[in-house]
């Protein structure tokens, strides 16, 4: 299921992209040679083209027909057999599809991209960026508008947080509840983690207990976060209330029903869900004693576990035990609240980008590997067009940084042109376009080589 998330977002946001590019280039009377959807070595799946008036199709060929070679003028469309990626090959471009400079040793035509001004070759460069960026904030929108926005504020969990290892190391402990972070109140918990990790966090206020106190934060705490290699950095603390049971639950063999609150362990207390995780944990293959509520009175049920020291219970949502906060959009109010969320997300991820160039955050940088685990196990579409809407404005900055190779060079050296008044020559942007390349193979192998990694890491 993850597989084909991954798939279907980078497909959608690798479209759109092109066709930003294919759309600026046609408004300037630039012809587009290839639109692809997947990259097509030696063979595609499809291939399509609008020759005089009529559509001719071709299936799992290996080069265009005769008759597609003939009308230049249209766009051949197609689909490849490598899921991932796509170009538009846009004709009189230096580019990953033409890197050679003798390609272009003729005298430009006007239907070329080299021969239209510079002000033209730059919206056709900046067209891919644009529509990601207008994509994600147009998916925020319409995220919104269906489903609403709904948070759990921080002060609203009222057992606390279960907080990761480099927060304790930190003076924080379990059951604490973030305040205010350098003296900005903690809305909730994606706005704490932004704070502490990309706004310079030195201070926070904590409610532990009926106390408030003050913890001073590292100036390296970020770094330590970015290199634990944790996910998900707090999660609330909530009571072990019955929601469902798993085929030949031994508890429901036991007599237990949904809706009991478990609150003891051999007479060991358990107020949260991960208090009874960490007790039940080394008692496989023994009989143990649960206590919990049913009807505000306290029953006791005797059950043998198995070898995987589980109970057979799923608990009940912990969102349906907190005060959540919901936020309703009509139509009109979710277009500037999508605008909003896109421009704030870009923000938020160009400060992230900073951790790159540390040495904790360069061995964190992921590929397809960290991208999917992004996306949940079981389907769900809000959260899919959600990450799908991260990753367009992902993808939208990431093109835009100045290497040659990505839309970022072709920027670049077209604001070159526009500022001094000079182009550089063929020969170069080639080379440029050579080099970047290799830039980006070489970071595509590390990226998805640290996912590797990871993943015989955790196995071995």
């Amino acid at each position: 299921m993850k597989i084909l998330a991954l798939i279907l977002s980078l497909s959608f946001l690798v479209f759109i992209h092109e066709l930003g590019h294919y759309l600026f280039a046609r408004l300037f009377k630039t012809r587009v040679k290839k639109f692809y959807l997947f990259f097509n070595p030696y063979f595609s799946i499809l291939r399509a083209k609008k020759i005089e008036g009529r559509w001719k199709f071709s299936f799992f060929s290996k080069k265009s027909p005769q008759s597609f070679n003939e009308h230049e003028e249209n766009t051949e469309w197609g689909i490849g057999w490598v899921p991932f990626g796509g170009y538009c090959e846009i004709a009189g471009m230096i580019d990953e599809n033409n890197t050679s400079a003798e390609a272009f040793s003729e005298e430009p035509q006007p239907w070329e991209y080299r021969s239209k001004k510079a002000w033209q070759r730059l919206l056709i460069v900046l067209g891919g960026v644009l529509m990601n960026f207008i994509g994600a904030m147009a998916i925020f929108a319409a995220v919104l508008f269906v489903w609403g926005k709904e948070t759990l504020p921080m002060e609203n969990a009222r057992m606390g947080y279960e907080y990761t290892q480099t927060f304790i190391d930190n003076g924080f402990q379990n059951g604490d509840i973030i305040l205010t972070i350098n003296g900005t109140k903690a809305e909730d918990i994606p706005s704490a983690t932004n704070k502490l990790l990309l706004d310079d966090a030195r201070q926070c206020e904590i409610k532990r207990g009926d106390s408030v106190i003050i913890i001073d934060l590292p100036q390296n705490f970020a770094k330590q976060i970015v290199a634990s290699q944790t996910k998900e950095l707090m999660s609330p603390r909530f009571p072990f209330v019955v929601g469902d049971f798993v085929l030949g639950s031994v508890a429901q063999s036991a007599g237990m029903k949904t809706g009991d609150s478990i609150v003891a362990l051999n007479n060991i207390p358990t107020p949260t869900f991960s208090d009874f995780i960490k007790t039940i944990k080394d008692l496989a293959n023994t009989e143990i004693n649960l206590s919990f509520y049913r009807n505000n009175e306290l029953q006791t049920k005797t059950m043998k576990l198995g070898g995987e020291a589980k109970i057979g219970v799923m608990p009940k949502d912990p969102v349906k035990m907190f005060e959540t906060k919901k936020t309703q959009y009509g139509f009109f109010e979710s277009i500037p609240a999508g605008i909003d969320k896109g421009t704030s997300m870009l923000v938020s991820y160009v400060k992230q980008f900073k951790l790159v160039f540390s040495k904790e955050g360069a061995s964190q940088i992921g590929g397809f590997g960290a991208i999917g685990g992004l996306f949940p196990a079981a389907w769900d579409w809000q959260i899919f067009w959600y990450i799908t809407a991260f990753l367009s404005v992902m993808l939208a900055f990431m093109n835009i940084l100045p290497i040659p190779a990505l839309d970022g060079g072709h920027v670049f050296f077209t604001l070159w042109e526009i500022i001094t008044g000079r182009k550089p020559g063929d020969k170069f942007l080639a080379r440029a376009q050579t080099v970047g390349m290799i830039i980006l193979f070489a970071l595509l192998i590390y990226a998805n080589g640290n996912d590797l990694f990871r993943w015989l890491s955790s196995k071995f």
